[in-house]
């Protein structure tokens, strides 16, 4: 299966390596202990991984989500020197799909990606993300949304700077405004691309509606939403919608928050200022339940050889030839095993059996904060 450290033996999860020397501090995740090759040549990639389309964009069939490369969940600050080490790494393992946004930091996971990447940028497919209000020059968070069309040309000149390049392959409006209409942001869009700095473009937890005015305006490569054995709401609306219009589908938190990789426990608890302390799905009283989900990936963990999170990863796989999960890390082991995923194959008849037990389990508690998830699902307003 992987020949990295963290071998994908039988029952194997991702606390297993931490055994031995290793705590837990409240739920804070400590600093992978990777080793870093120096030197180690990035100008192309030794490895190769299968690919797959979005829209008319080819990508690797498994992205890598940046987000977390400036201050994980639980705070802590990762080593810089490390993370780019990781970005660097993965390209080599063929990932040529990075996922990053103008929110993450805000601005600093742009400036790692950007440094990580440069000997082979034209080689690999990166995105970006607008949307919240984010002072364009300090990168201080402003309350709210900001699509408005001159805010957006703007903010795409300071993610070139900070990407160091030329053009944005993809760029997603994070959320919907609710104050724009999605024509104007996708005019804005389409000047940018007539330049040359955009090359395609996409939304993020967008409404229905919003979805198919934005595509009849200006067509797109992506949706993004989070999508997961944990979280299957995509699969009633949006998965359906993006089959019929020919648009890519790029699942974030493919492993739940770090819930279907097995790290986390009934007695698991989140620091003040990690995201999942507000999600009632992590809450001390629906954790015991929902890891009935986690039993179940364990059991085909053993049974395919593999680790839990390479499951999960290879259930989205297989859900769609057109879906590209984006699994973000900050360990070189993990993203080592999230990058061979795709060795992970189901027959015909073994996915619907496990889509059968997925869907049997009822997964209780809200997946993000209420005040966060007001913006999701959001249509924009008609154009008068």
């Amino acid at each position: 299966m992987d020949n990295s450290k963290e071998k994908t033996t039988p029952g194997f999860n991702r606390r297993d390596i931490f055994k031995t020397g290793l705590v837990f501090a409240g739920a804070a995740l400590l600093p992978s202990a990777c080793k870093v090759t120096a030197g180690a040549n990035t100008n192309s990639a030794t490895s190769t991984l299968p690919t797959r389309n979005l829209g008319k964009l080819k990508v690797s069939s498994i992205g890598m989500g940046v987000q977390n490369m400036h201050r994980k969940h639980n705070t802590i600050v990762p080593y810089r020197p490390e993370m780019i080490e990781i970005l660097r790494a993965a390209y080599n393992r063929g990932i040529t799909f990075f996922d990053c946004a103008e929110a993450y930091g805000p601005h600093e996971n742009e400036r790692i990606l950007g440094e990580a990447i440069q000997s082979f940028r034209d080689k690999v497919v990166i995105t970006s993300k607008f949307g919240w209000n984010i002072d364009l020059d300090t990168g201080r968070r402003l309350p709210g949304l900001n699509s408005k069309p001159d805010h957006i040309k703007l903010a795409v000149e300071g993610m070139l700077k900070r990407l160091r390049t030329d053009r944005i392959d993809l760029l997603y409006q994070h959320r919907v405004d609710p104050e724009v209409p999605i024509e104007d942001v996708a005019g804005a869009i389409k000047n940018l691309m007539d330049q040359g700095k955009v090359l395609h473009w996409g939304l993020s937890e967008p409404g229905l509606q919003t979805i198919r005015r934005a595509h009849a305006t200006l067509p797109l490569t992506a949706i993004q939403n989070e999508y997961s054995m944990v979280w299957r709401g995509p699969e009633k609306d949006v998965i359906p919608l993006c089959e019929e219009l020919g648009i890519g589908f790029v699942p974030w938190w493919p492993l739940g928050c770090q819930l279907l990789t097995g790290w986390i426990d009934a007695n698991t608890r989140f620091a003040p200022g990690d995201i999942r302390a507000g999600a009632s799905r992590y809450s001390p009283e629906n954790i015991p339940h929902n890891l009935k989900l986690v039993d179940l990936i364990k059991t085909w963990a053993v049974r395919k050889e593999a680790a839990p999170a390479q499951i999960a990863i290879a259930w989205l796989m297989a859900q769609k030839p057109w879906i590209v999960p984006i699994p973000g890390t900050t360990s070189m082991d993990h993203m080592q095993q999230n990058s061979s995923s795709h060795k992970v194959q189901f027959t015909s008849s073994e996915i619907a059996e496990l889509n059968a037990a997925v869907r049997a389990i009822e997964i209780k508690g809200l997946r993000l904060p209420e005040a966060t998830l007001a913006f999701s699902g959001v249509e924009a307003p008609l154009k008068k």
